[in-house]
């Protein structure tokens, strides 16, 4: 028998999304039978670890629906057929426009892992209904950051770990969370070589810590007191790249009051941490000819979140670390993931919390539904995402979907969110139509992967961008005579469909917001089979090659204008079927990057000086007899991501997700490796397994995150994090969500 053919695509189960061959098998020829690295991936180049090995159980779920289905009265579910089901919702979406304006409807997606040309083609429905405020799980760890990067970059930056002599990770495990390509393969290398220096900052002895040089021990919620006491040492040590800070940077004189005084020894002793290991640490930093450092949800879901963005890059920033080789740097991208183009002062309707990069905060969504207040929220309309289950205060989450007078999700399978839907909305899988991520972050070359399906999808169904251009066509607002015009002018040849977009632009303001559905229509059908929902990025690469055509010229693609550079560029995206480096940029591109006022990085950030000044007199650490363990809610482990794949026969190891507690704290409680504990925090309580692990601080546990999803036939093993964190714990500028800091009793069950 002649084995099957490796097709190829990507993993979908964190933000690298690393190329991935599979063969398909089964009795019907629809299951993922075998799964290995690409090779021929420009970023992974065949890396991959153990978690994309069983997708075969998110393709051929269980739960996965194929059919629309509507509320019945009395709760139940019944399957509608499709013309139904576009009609129905739009007119109801309609009608809450109507009635109380679009901004009453707010939006939840734009894209899972690995699932991001949803996010393109949503914007017409969005437009047409006036969705005017959205979320999505960007907006439960990064919109701190992303302010912080916007006011000192005019945007978001990466770090350099293949290059980088000191290579920093602060409150991350990329053993398990990846983040940067290769990621073990990266580990191991700096860990192996004498000359570079590999630190970890993590309450947790982290499997990447136990590869680290340097492991910070820091205590849980204290970060803002370390960083501070790094930035306290440079500035008082005269540790500062002057020539840099000279030549690039504004705002040091602004910055170094709130440093000159600053007591290092204190703020080392609240954090937990030697202040000789920590003056050592800096002085390695500051002597290193590049640091390169990645913060990821360990303090991003935790206390200061926004004050440790900025503090990390002070240290980055004051010592000369950006725009050189294994340094942080601002990539070519198609799309700015992490850029805040949002006018300062823009606020959600009900509790005015700040919105970051077009997000409002997750943990304020309750309080925008449960009011009196006329501008409430009163329909959601949810696309492949499952908010109930994956923000804080699950039981107040479901309480506001309650409340709501409509909602509708749209996504693969029933999932909690789609249980509280009137209507439910069934897609193609990822491997049934294609797709694409936006986290492309590589430096110097960056790679774009639009990814072919693997299977055609079942019967009646299809993608998303199919759905929002039955929605607009239902409001009767897709552009006819436009997408006629564009087919036509498609046919006759590229530089005819340039002109001819750009005419739709000029004539109709509103066709910018209608291109991705206009493009999907015209030329879907145009492009090679299986691609059709690649046309949004037609205009992608258009914009591309205005923003940065040298960058696109040296990955090998001709243009003499930006026009045919951003055609060429498009076609060779659709030919790469295992994806393509689209920009090479050299170090000096970095700096025209930099958008702010001045063309130089800003260090004062005037926002957070009181925060940061008041950490003097903030207690580091909680007096708290009730709740005397701090939890960390949701640690990534071995075979923990996100939570697409639903079975729980994924998880070969921890499968119900044990609650990590210290020996020492197990023995005084009477809990036994192996035996039974109830976590209590102020939001809930729940019975969860126990392990012993050395690896906790004591009075430190930790849960593991994508459990407690229910499954057909099979009972919820673990628990769900959220059933545990509250919404009012959040950082109090972004809005950013404490999942690790939550305050919690240990009793044995």
């Amino acid at each position: 028998m002649t084995a099957a053919a490796w097709k190829s695509t990507a993993c979908i189960l964190c933000e690298c999304n690393c190329g991935i061959e599979v063969q398909l098998g089964g009795d019907d020829g629809r299951h993922l039978t075998k799964i290995r690295g690409d090779k021929a991936h420009p970023a992974s180049q065949g890396y991959a670890c153990e978690k994309p090995s069983r997708l075969d159980l998110y393709q051929n779920s269980a739960s996965r629906l194929t059919k629309p289905l509507r509320r019945r009265d009395d709760g139940s579910f019944e399957e509608i057929e499709w013309d139904t089901a576009i009609r129905e919702v739009t007119q109801k979406l309609a009608a809450i426009r109507d009635e109380h304006g679009g901004d009453k409807i707010f939006y939840y997606g734009g894209g899972g892992q690995g699932n991001h040309l949803p996010g393109a083609y949503s914007r017409s429905t969005r437009h047409q209904l006036g969705m005017k405020y959205s979320s999505n799980a960007l907006a439960q760890e990064k919109t701190g950051e992303f302010w912080v990067a916007g006011k000192m970059l005019g945007g978001g930056n990466r770090s350099d770990f293949e290059h980088c002599e000191v290579g920093i990770f602060l409150g991350k495990n990329p053993w398990f969370s990846h983040s940067i390509p290769r990621a073990r393969v990266t580990l191991r290398e700096i860990a192996r070589d004498p000359d570079r220096c590999l630190v970890v900052i993590d309450p947790r002895r982290s499997e990447t810590a136990d590869l680290a040089d340097i492991h910070l021990a820091v205590r849980p919620g204290c970060d803002a007191w370390l960083l501070a006491a790094m930035v306290g040492i440079v500035v008082q040590d005269d540790l500062v790249d002057h020539a840099f800070v000279e030549a690039h940077t504004s705002g040091l004189e602004e910055v170094l009051p709130h440093f000159r005084e600053l007591p290092v020894g204190a703020y080392c002793e609240k954090a937990g941490v030697e202040e000789d290991a920590v003056r050592a640490l800096v002085e390695r930093i500051a002597r290193a000819e590049s640091i390169a450092l990645f913060e990821d949800l360990g303090v991003q879901m935790n206390r200061h979140s926004t004050l440790v963005s900025w503090l990390q890059r002070l240290l980055m920033f004051l010592t000369g670390n950006f725009g050189r080789k294994g340094s942080a740097y601002r990539s070519a991208q198609l799309v700015g993931i992490g850029d805040d183009n949002t006018p300062e002062g823009t606020r959600t309707p009900v509790t005015g919390a700040r919105i970051i990069s077009g997000l409002m905060p997750c943990n304020v969504i309750p309080d925008e539904i449960l009011s009196d207040h006329p501008n409430r929220f009163r329909a959601a309309f949810v696309e492949a995402a499952n908010p109930v289950h994956s923000l804080a205060d699950g039981p107040r989450m479901r309480e506001a979907f309650e409340a709501l007078e409509f909602v509708v999700v749209v996504d693969v399978a029933l999932t909690e969110t789609a249980r509280m839907a009137d209507y439910v909305l069934p897609m193609a899988t990822q491997f049934e139509k294609a797709e694409a991520t936006f986290f492309n972050f590589e430096y110097p070359a960056n790679y774009f992967h639009l990814r072919s399906p693997l299977l055609e999808p079942p019967d009646g169904l299809f993608s998303e961008a199919e759905l929002h251009a039955r929605i607009a066509e239902e409001l009767g607002v897709l552009p006819d005579s436009s997408v006629k015009a564009l087919r036509e002018a498609w046919d006759e040849g590229r530089e005819a469909f340039r002109a001819c977009f750009m005419e739709q632009l000029s004539n109709d303001p509103g066709f910018f917001s209608m291109a991705p559905v206009a493009l999907y229509r015209a030329i879907g059908d145009r492009l090679p089979h299986g691609l059709a929902e690649g046309a949004a990025v037609w205009a992608l690469c258009q914009i591309a090659a205005q923003k940065s055509p040298d960058s696109i010229r040296r990955a090998d693609f001709q243009g003499d204008d930006p026009g045919t550079l951003g055609d060429a560029l498009f076609d060779g995206i659709l030919e790469a079927r295992s994806g393509v480096i689209f920009a090479v940029d050299e170090w000096e591109e970095n700096w025209k990057r930099v958008f702010t006022a001045d063309g130089r990085i800003q260090l004062a950030i005037p926002e957070l000086y009181g925060e940061l000044d008041g950490l003097a007199d903030e207690p580091a650490t909680r007096s708290d007899e009730e709740f005397p363990f701090v939890l960390s809610a949701g640690e990534r482990r071995s075979f923990t991501a996100n939570t697409i794949i639903r079975n729980p026969a994924w998880r070969r190891k921890d499968p119900n997700g044990a609650l990590y507690i210290h020996p020492d704290d197990a023995q005084r409680l009477g809990i036994a490796d192996g035996g039974r504990a109830r976590i209590v925090t102020r939001r809930g309580s729940a019975e969860v397994d126990v392990a012993h692990s050395d690896r906790m601080q004591s009075g430190h546990v930790s849960l593991p995150n994508g459990l407690g999803l229910d499954y057909p036939d099979a009972d919820a093993p673990g628990v769900s994090p959220n059933e545990l964190t509250r919404s009012e714990d959040r950082d109090g500028f972004a809005g950013t969500p404490w999942h690790k800091y939550t305050p919690a009793r240990i009793e044995a069950a």
